[in-house]
């Protein structure tokens, strides 16, 4: 009953929506541990590759030691580079004080201008508002009858002075002064050992938590759990390579750049690109503004800031419009706005460092998506696929009233596709998938009649075009040119709806398909009577008879007319088109040869390929 179908699916939405909210939360207050987890892993994806390869020659003790000591020797490496490199910036900074004041005067409002003046009409109004600044009126006091004794004292007297006493406290404790210093950095330096100790581990132990979370995930689906483990891998692990290949590339480019344009501590500024490049969207613009500002405190003029900002500027143009996605091309598979929406919300959860994961995390919500049926969802709203097929997004089109712009579609699909792959894969879906809706009361009778209207739009708009004898091959046409070529026999072939005007549009485009190609065709009226249709066939005097059907007309009314037409005509071939149909094909085919058909195709692609082969006549219309 649909009263308790309500109830279910209400009971459903609540327990999804209370799922997510614990999620979240279990995200939000588990950050603590998530997050070094998050890194780690995300490590032990950038750096197994090498491992493996190293595993081979000197064992996988030998290989992930190396590996991290490596690594970690390059961190701390840079890192002391860097120190000495902001040391001498430091020491610097204050010969470049002459210049730092000549642009701040540079940048005030000149006396007298309009914004001066607007700014002290606001002060002053300000002050003789209720509650504001304005001096307060002195107290005048005065003995009765005697105006020569009046004084004047202020209204708010000062306080009288506080006498204040100077108390020696014993010296600071030195322990208490480390402890001061070193406490704000224990979270972050207990954080990184963390991630060490996990990163080690994961590495050694890298087959076996693959094994465990197969079994874990899997539940019977091993096949599914590892196709969908792979792609994941795969798609993070290449992410993070390509990132880190791209990043060095940047900082490399400032580096180098920002020392011919003369800023001091280049290779400063170059690894600080580096780091920040991994924060999305925020930190390229982090990395522009700190040269940009030493830039302007050193130079006397403008050319030296203005250079540096272009120097970012267009070497993130490149690398944007050209090196990404020459590296990148679809392997992370997440949408550009997806990508936005999801730094945000790992942000917010997370912090700064959960805008560092937000696009591996997403990446596997991706992967998820398209492995796991109940989480389809995820990969419908975060991946770069197209949602919608060309048939659904037609469909779409010809419900919006009003748009007309369901043509637009069809021609661009035009461009990359031959006519009988647009009929096979997107009108004749269209045709079937509003009859079906149609039927079941999900479309109004007067939608239905516009889809079916814009449909015939389309079909004679698209028989109005030049034929496709353009597509022809150049050796066909040389071959149907040649003077010892033996002309084709003449083909008379009579397309029969089984029921419905829904058939008869795809027998329209059959017959299309087939006058492109010199063929006699006739396309039967569905309102014709099955008597009168036969005398038609019959002085037409048909060579094949092909019968559409397009759900939701099924093979018995197919059979019926295979059955009338076998008996009336022993030599016609009688195709029976099945436009669409992928279920129980086998089946149906039985049953159409029982009634007297003779082949049974399930594309117009197939029943032009059928029909040529009966007459001798290549086919030129691939699907």
């Amino acid at each position: 009953p649909k009263p308790r179908i309500a109830a279910t699916d209400a009971l459903v939405g609540l327990w999804t929506v209370a799922l997510t909210a614990f999620v979240i939360a279990a995200l939000y207050f588990g950050r603590e541990l998530l997050i070094p987890l998050a890194l780690s892993a995300l490590l032990t994806f950038l750096l197994s590759p090498l491992v493996a390869r190293l595993e081979r020659w000197l064992g996988r003790i030998v290989a992930v030691l190396l590996v991290v000591a490596l690594i970690f020797s390059a961190v701390g490496g840079a890192g002391w580079i860097l120190t000495r490199q902001l040391v001498d910036l430091a020491t610097k900074l204050p010969e470049y004080k002459g210049n730092i004041t000549e642009k701040l005067h540079a940048f005030r409002t000149p006396k007298g201008g309009t914004f001066t003046k607007l700014s002290e009409t606001v002060d002053e109004l300000r002050q003789q508002l209720p509650g504001g600044s304005a001096p307060d009126t002195p107290i005048i006091t005065k003995e009765p009858g005697k105006p020569e004794t009046a004084v004047a004292s202020p209204p708010n007297p000062p306080p009288k002075a506080v006498e204040v006493k100077v108390v020696e406290t014993s010296k600071g404790n030195p322990f208490e002064l480390i402890q001061t210093i070193i406490t704000p950095l224990l979270g972050p330096l207990g954080t990184a050992a963390l991630v060490l100790v996990l990163v080690v581990c994961m590495l050694f132990q890298r087959e076996d938590l693959r094994n465990r979370l197969i079994r874990l995930v899997g539940q019977g689906r091993i096949g599914a759990t590892t196709r969908a483990m792979d792609d994941a891998s795969d798609r993070v692990s290449r992410y993070l390579r390509m990132q880190l290949l791209v990043n060095v590339t940047y900082g490399v480019s400032i580096a180098i750049g920002l020392s011919f344009i003369g800023v001091p501590n280049a290779m400063l500024w170059g690894a600080l690109s580096i780091v920040l490049r991994f924060i999305p969207y925020i930190g390229p613009w982090v990395a522009t503004i700190l040269p940009t500002t030493l830039a302007l405190a050193i130079s006397p003029g403008w050319t030296m800031p203005v250079l540096t900002v272009a120097l970012f500027g267009g070497i993130e143009l490149f690398l944007n419009n050209v090196l990404e996605p020459l590296l990148y091309g679809k392997h992370t598979g997440v949408s550009s706005i997806a990508l936005i929406v999801a730094a945000v919300f790992w942000t917010w959860l997370w912090g700064p460092l959960g805008l560092v994961l937000a696009t591996p995390l997403t990446v596997c919500l991706v992967v998820m998506g398209r492995h796991i049926p109940r989480l389809s969802f995820l990969s419908v709203l975060l991946s770069d696929e197209e949602p919608l097929t060309p048939a659904e997004d037609c469909y779409h089109r010809l419900l919006t009233a009003g748009e007309q712009d369901e043509t637009e579609l069809v021609d661009d699909y035009l461009k990359e596709n031959s006519l009988a792959a647009l009929y096979d894969s997107v009108l004749v879906p269209v045709i079937s998938t509003a009859e079906t809706d149609a039927r079941d009361g999900r479309l109004d009778p007067e939608q239905l009649a516009d889809v079916r209207e814009s449909l015939r739009v389309i079909l004679d708009d698209l028989a109005m075009r030049p034929a496709a004898s353009d597509q022809i091959k150049a050796e066909q046409i040389e071959i149907a040119h040649s003077a010892n070529a033996a002309p084709a026999p003449a083909c008379r072939v009579y397309c029969v709806p089984a029921r419905a005007e829904r058939d008869e549009f795809a027998g329209a485009m059959l017959a299309q398909l087939l006058r492109e190609q010199s063929f006699e065709v006739q396309n039967a009226s569905a309102t014709i009577p099955a008597t009168e249709l036969l005398d038609r066939i019959e002085a037409n005097r048909s060579d094949v008879a092909c019968i559409s059907v397009v759900a939701p007309s099924t093979v018995i009314h197919a059979r019926f007319l295979c059955t009338k037409l076998r008996a009336r005509f022993p030599s016609v071939k009688i195709i029976v088109g099945l436009w669409g149909t992928t279920e129980r094909v086998a089946e149906a085919t039985k049953r159409l040869h029982d009634s007297g058909a003779d082949e049974t195709v399930v594309s117009l692609a197939a029943a032009m390929q059928e029909i040529a082969q009966r007459t001798g006549k290549p086919s030129t219309t691939s699907s």
